[in-house]
């Protein structure tokens, strides 16, 4: 058999992979139709608020339903991104911005007004994909239509160890210009393991 110059190549050590963007997961991701999702959420707010009447009870409920997701979310997050571990929350606010509202949502967030310790800004969506064909009527004024996204981003939050306070400053539903989330770190939670590197 003749051989190949293919088995004679010396043996290198394989580069770190470089994390993906947003844009290129979202393009590989297998997604049910925008509309058919859009309208699933919408009939499940509306069952909410039928079956809870208290507009402040649906927005506790659709946040502690997004922070289940997120605490779920994240792992897949990790898997496709190849996000290594951020050096802080600043940096953790870009990748959520940048990568993660790409990977889930379709759209990219901007991360705004950092207080000077660095550990609370906004995410603003320009677009929000939750809110199409959607228009408040008086009856739920106190709605936050979309606190399931709140909810998210404090579940994934906490599962890479950041306590989080996560809460709507602005809403288009609300006549605002804009969906601005304030995200503020209340502490960084050291990571445990279950057992020591030398048992």
């Amino acid at each position: 058999f003749e051989e190949t110059k293919a088995q004679h190549r010396p043996f290198t050590s394989m580069a770190p992979v470089a994390p993906r963007s947003g844009d290129v997961i979202f393009a590989s991701v297998e997604r049910v139709n925008a509309e058919l999702f859009t309208l699933t959420y919408g009939a499940i707010v509306r069952q909410l608020i039928t079956d809870l009447e208290e507009v402040e009870e649906v927005n506790k409920q659709l946040d502690q339903m997004g922070y289940n997701i997120g605490i779920r979310l994240i792992d897949e997050f990790l898997a496709k991104s190849n996000v290594s571990r951020c050096v802080d929350f600043k940096e953790t606010a870009e990748v959520i911005a940048k990568v993660g509202f790409k990977m889930f949502l379709g759209v990219t967030a901007s991360v705004t007004n950092w207080d000077a310790e660095g550990t609370c800004c906004s995410l603003i969506l320009e677009d929000n994909p939750l809110v199409d064909f959607v228009e408040l009527p008086d009856t739920c004024q106190g709605l936050y239509y979309c606190n399931i996204l709140s909810g998210v981003v404090r579940g994934a939050l906490e599962m890479v160890s950041m306590k989080t306070e996560v809460t709507w400053l602005r809403d288009m539903l609300r006549g605002d210009d804009a969906f601005e989330l304030q995200v503020k770190l209340l502490k960084q939670v050291p990571e445990e393991y279950p057992y020591k590197d030398d048992e």
